[in-house]
């Protein structure tokens, strides 16, 4: 009988230990590791970092900004824009494929991984780790 109980326990004490989501934390820059199907490629991160408003970083050649608003786990960017500095060609596919997606995030959320997801309507999420320092 003792042997029986003892796996519930076990799974009882794991469901107890279910977190809350984790939350979109501000002032952190997130580094980009897949772009929708894709994985980020090239030297220089592909970053995102939300204050108060603003939206900004790195799109793999120029920096862009932008502003979001959140609700719960909605968020939506807008006015977005960048820099203009020509890169190589798949360099520039890739900032163009990630302002895209910006633009058409409508959800968010937190892995319990801690992996950041932005959610298309449709398609393949942003995924993003907060920078390690």
């Amino acid at each position: 009988m003792t042997l029986r109980i003892f796996p519930l326990i076990a799974t009882l004490g794991l469901v107890g230990c279910a977190t809350e989501p984790l939350e979109l934390q501000r002032d952190v820059t997130y580094i980009a590791e897949w772009i929708g199907d894709e994985p980020v490629i090239g030297r220089t991160a592909v970053s995102l970092t939300l204050s108060e408003g603003r939206a900004y970083g790195n799109a793999g050649c120029n920096h862009w900004f932008g502003s979001y608003e959140q609700n719960g786990q909605q968020i939506r960017f807008s006015n977005l824009g960048s820099t203009r500095k020509m890169c190589a060609e798949e360099i520039m596919e890739q900032e163009h494929a990630f302002l895209d997606l910006l633009n058409r995030v409508e959800r968010w959320d937190v892995s319990n991984i801690d992996q950041l997801r932005l959610w298309p309507a449709e398609g393949t999420s942003l995924r993003l780790w907060p920078e390690q320092e």
